[in-house]
């Protein structure tokens, strides 16, 4: 009988222990056996390129930065143009709305959460020395009305100690890319030494913050923006090469807020060198992604462009499983 016991409970243990792996059927090694997501999964290769891609309008040749709301994508320049632009989903602008009250030093990127718009002027590549980076935090429902309702989010990175200025394109603590979640705003930086970004939270209030360094991902290559749908834990970054080959890189399947410590994709993008600068999706499956102009004659002559991408195939089973 007593045997009997013990089998009974060596079999239930058996049944119910978790097993850590790699959990995505998409990956080389991915474990049907696995219950827990690891973050080990490996990826092969692979190239996408765009459903299609338009031309934008020269009022926004510097667009760095895209999110989806009210049924527009909505665009800024990097440098004094304080209007928002809103387009449609083939980069015509729909409407625009001027943000009077504020200056533009170095709109490097936007995004949301359900009740407000986020602008990140933090650009900081000149010569890494910025001493008033901040992020403005702008009220949806008065934005739309046309009277924008702004706070301000300022901040400094914790491991930042030497302010003095840096040869243009070589410091590690510029920034282009970040999300916002229920209570933290998450920095994703664009590290031109090492190829690198770096995470960093904020408390996603007004006033003044040092931002906490959370982990480092070896991107190789200079992220320049993000995208995130927090009840999905889905991350996509975009970005470029040194050289300007665009890529993205996914984050999903995470636990809690290590945004590391899930499924870790990076996919590069067929299209010729290019300085992508915004994304953005409605579902996760379906990505917008824009360039800024890029003229280096006689050699170079890209113009500001809107791409489209149909992710569904990589995305589709982590979605909806």
């Amino acid at each position: 009988m007593l045997k009997t016991i013990l089998l009974f409970f060596l079999i239930s243990s058996f049944a119910n222990a978790q097993i850590s792996g790699c959990t995505d059927p998409l990956s080389k090694n991915y474990n049907p056996l696995a219950t827990i997501n690891n973050g080990s999964c490996q990826y092969a290769s692979l190239k996408i390129k765009p459903q299609y891609s338009k031309k934008l309008s020269d009022s926004i040749k510097e667009t760095s930065g895209l999110i989806s709301f009210n049924n527009l994508l909505w665009t800024h320049n990097d440098d004094h143009d304080k209007t928002i632009y809103g387009l449609d989903s083939l980069g015509t602008i729909k409407r625009k709305i001027i943000l009077d009250k504020v200056k533009n030093n170095d709109w490097e990127e936007i995004s949301q959460d359900s009740t407000h718009i986020y602008i990140g002027d933090f650009g900081n590549n000149y010569a890494g020395n910025r001493t008033d980076l901040h992020i403005l935090k702008i009220e949806k429902e008065s934005f739309l009305e046309g009277n924008a309702n702004i706070e301000t989010i300022s901040f400094q990175y914790s491991n930042q100690t030497d302010f003095s200025p840096k040869k243009q394109n070589t410091t590690n603590f510029d920034c282009e890319a970040f999300i916002v979640s229920k209570d933290s705003i998450y920095l994703f930086t664009k590290e031109w030494n090492t190829s690198k970004t770096s995470i960093y939270a904020i408390p996603n209030k007004s006033g003044n913050h040092v931002a906490q360094l959370k982990d480092t991902l070896d991107t190789k290559g200079l992220v320049t923006g993000a995208t995130y749908l927090e009840s999905k834990k889905l991350i996509v970054l975009c970005g470029y090469s040194k050289i300007g080959k665009p890529f993205l890189y996914l984050l999903y399947d995470y636990k809690n807020n290590a945004f590391l410590s899930g499924n870790k994709r990076r996919i590069t993008i067929k299209l010729p060198i290019i300085q992508i600068e915004g994304i953005a999706t409605k579902d996760g499956l379906h990505y917008y992604l824009t360039n800024e102009s890029l003229i280096r004659k006689p050699i170079l002559n890209i113009p500001q462009q809107i791409h489209y991408f149909d992710l569904s195939t990589i995305l589709q089973s982590y979605l909806h499983k």
